[in-house]
């Protein structure tokens, strides 16, 4: 569920009088509910509060929850999401919080906010997506995304920028300056194999980094729109900017990937 989480270390300690609060012990992997958390990291300066997390990695693993009533009913539920270390603890968890009427009318096209919880329950990063077209035939209304941290506060957009038969991105930061690019295939069709879109510099001249849909098999991929995702990122980026990619990888998907379990999947810019 993406309602607060306990830190799981919120006992009370011998000679602390009552009603004094005991800091989370740091550094120690949180299990709740059987889920175990990424450690609490110490609060850090000019770092949004909940990003601190974000300096300690340089991949994410980003799991799309498979949702029983869309497998036998097809109705669009909201989609949820947990984030990964490379050691298989949550990062965070992550919520879409849209109205019924606008999943199930506007489909992978709508609008949404997506909201992702860190371990304290916190709401640290707000990804907010107006309606917009994404084919190539619309140049002046083409896909956006803005990411806030904390919510309220942008600190970046994930901008597509028209192309005729590639998808492209732009990471801008809080100020619409253009930090990274990224380049999707020609044909966006997951068949056995994981598909890439790269990161590169600004003149796209270096690869910086990759945001990866994982191939998770033939009845996964048939049956239901629950995605994998995968993303590398330098270790040393901004954490701002490393906010703004896991927006852009949310994009990726609801774009290309949110009707895998159908035969409307898109397979390009044009579609």
């Amino acid at each position: 569920a993406a309602g607060p989480v306990s830190s799981g270390f919120q006992a009370q300690a011998m000679g602390v009088p009552a009603g004094l609060a005991v800091p989370p012990i740091q550094n120690q992997p949180i299990v709740n509910e059987g889920t175990i958390w990424m450690p609490v990291p110490p609060p850090l300066p000019n770092c949004p509060p909940g990003l601190e997390y974000l300096t300690q990695i340089d991949q994410i693993l980003i799991h799309q929850q498979i949702e029983l009533l869309e497998i036998l009913t097809g109705f669009e539920t909201n989609n949820k999401y947990e984030l990964k270390n490379t050691l298989g603890q949550r990062v965070y968890f992550a919520a879409e919080d849209t109205d019924c009427c606008t999943r199930n009318c506007c489909g992978p096209s709508r609008p949404f906010t997506l909201r992702i919880i860190d371990n304290l329950g916190h709401e640290v990063i707000t990804l907010q997506r107006p309606l917009r077209c994404s084919s190539c035939c619309f140049p002046c209304c083409l896909q956006e995304l803005e990411v806030q941290a904390p919510p309220g506060t942008p600190v970046g957009y994930v901008v597509q920028n028209w192309h005729p038969c590639l998808p492209k991105f732009t990471i801008q930061n809080e100020k619409r300056m253009d930090i990274l690019k990224i380049t999707g295939p020609c044909v966006v069709c997951s068949c056995c194999e994981d598909i890439h879109f790269e990161v590169k510099s600004v003149d796209e001249t270096a690869t910086v980094g990759r945001i990866s849909k994982q191939w998770t098999g033939f009845l996964k991929e048939a049956f239901t729109d629950a995605d994998n995702f995968g993303i590398t990122f330098p270790g040393d980026l901004d954490v701002k900017m490393k906010a703004v990619m896991i927006g852009a990888c949310f994009l990726i998907d609801f774009m290309f990937f949110e009707h895998a379990g159908d035969n409307q999947q898109r397979t390009g810019v044009w579609q």
